[in-house]
């Protein structure tokens, strides 16, 4: 296994420090396992239930993320079904990315690293750093939430707040990575094979069946990138007829991919960048912008926009169901006003790689089977972390 360019096709040995190639083209691995439901370790209650499915790893980092619940809920007169992922460790889905990253450059010896983040993640890679014993040194924008910073700052990392827009601190990181680790939620791959098993554990917990449809919010795009890739593999397996229709969520402020999406821009469009509440999402250039809109594109889902006061709204309505998120979470439940779903949020079928003889069947359902049609929408990070 080896990285891969995106663009030129270049690889890189795993342990190599680049974090992008020459021609600036982003990493992929070179190959990734076949999902295998008799692989799954049934006794484990985590992401790593899936370790079959992961890369190889000596030993996991793990603080017990992944397997969140999955809860009925409702706004805009639409149901819906809520993976609540700030119930991971350290209060946002950062966690399933940063448990397989941080297992593998604990592989590599690596022993200390630098991230730039408006907060989560950041407080992610800083919590499993001070699990598995690494320094870790984080530039974060001095706007972001004093409660993410405060959280930071309790796991024992060095803390640098970088002044001006979100790019700032990106560069701050990448100058200091060229004498450490840069073990970027952005660039690395490793951050989607954790994302990816969104996917598994919906498939599981829906009785062997993807979800309709799900919404994101958007900025870098990796859980959404990660969802796909997790639902690709078992679409591939054999295990679902259909892709779930998948869609990005953006803040009004700050919207490059809907510009990209409704305008079918072949280059990443200058955006401003513009105040919102909705700081986690707040990203001019996303490095994995050409794969996020192939994924939209490929499973008949869109990008849609949506204003402060939207969100303000729909977090609101969240708490009030007793889910109790910060605003970038609230995003996607504010997108549910301008939905339009494909036809009985049933996905979008694919040519399917294996004739019906050779397909594998379900293992048995660890929950109710709740149907094609459901509407998922996963909740990704938890109000304590931006209370005002």
């Amino acid at each position: 296994m080896s990285f891969v360019c995106t663009e030129c096709g270049r690889e890189f040995d795993l342990a190599t420090r680049r974090w992008r190639c020459e021609c600036d083209g982003v990493f992929e691995l070179s190959e990734r396992s076949r999902f295998r439901p008799e692989a799954i370790s049934a006794k484990i209650f985590s992401l790593w239930r899936y370790r079959a499915m992961l890369p190889k790893l000596k030993e996991p980092i793990s603080l017990g993320e992944g397997w969140t619940p999955l809860v009925p809920a409702q706004a805009y007169h639409r149901e819906f079904l809520a993976k609540l992922e700030f119930f991971a460790p350290t209060g946002s889905f950062k966690d399933r990315g940063t448990t397989v990253l941080v297992s593998f450059l604990r592989g590599l010896g690596v022993n200390a690293v630098v991230e730039d983040s408006s907060g989560n993640a950041a407080a992610s890679l800083s919590a499993y750093c001070a699990r598995a014993k690494i320094r870790c040194q984080i530039f974060v924008p001095a706007q972001a939430s004093p409660a993410k910073l405060a959280q930071i700052r309790a796991y024992g990392a060095e803390l640098i707040p970088i002044e001006g827009p979100r790019e700032n601190a990106a560069r701050a990181a990448q100058q200091a990575a060229e004498s450490s680790y840069y073990a970027s939620h952005v660039y690395s791959p490793l951050i989607l094979e954790g994302t990816k098993t969104l996917a598994y554990e919906l498939w599981e917990q829906l009785g062997g069946r993807a979800p309709g449809a799900m919404l994101f919010p958007t900025g870098h795009g990796t859980l959404l990138l990660g969802a796909y890739y997790g639902f690709r593999d078992l679409f591939d397996a054999g295990l679902i007829e259909r892709m779930p229709a998948l869609y990005a969520v953006q803040s009004q402020a700050c919207a490059p991919l809907f510009r990209v999406f409704r305008e079918n821009l072949s280059e990443l469009p200058d955006v401003s960048q513009g105040e919102t509440i909705a700081e986690g999402i707040r990203i001019r250039r996303p490095a994995r912008w050409r794969a996020i809109i192939r994924a939209i594109r490929e499973t008949g889902g869109s990008v849609i926009t949506v204003s402060d006061d939207e969100i303000i709204a729909a977090r609101r309505e969240l708490a009030r169901q007793g889910l109790y998120v910060e605003p970038t979470a609230a995003v996607a439940v504010a997108g549910l006003r301008d939905l339009t779903p494909p036809p009985s949020l049933k996905g979008r079928p694919l040519p399917h790689p294996l004739p019906d003889a050779e397909r594998g069947g379900s293992p048995p359902p660890l929950g109710e089977g709740l149907g094609e049609r459901s509407l998922v929408i996963p909740l990704t990070g938890s109000g304590l972390k931006a209370p005002s």
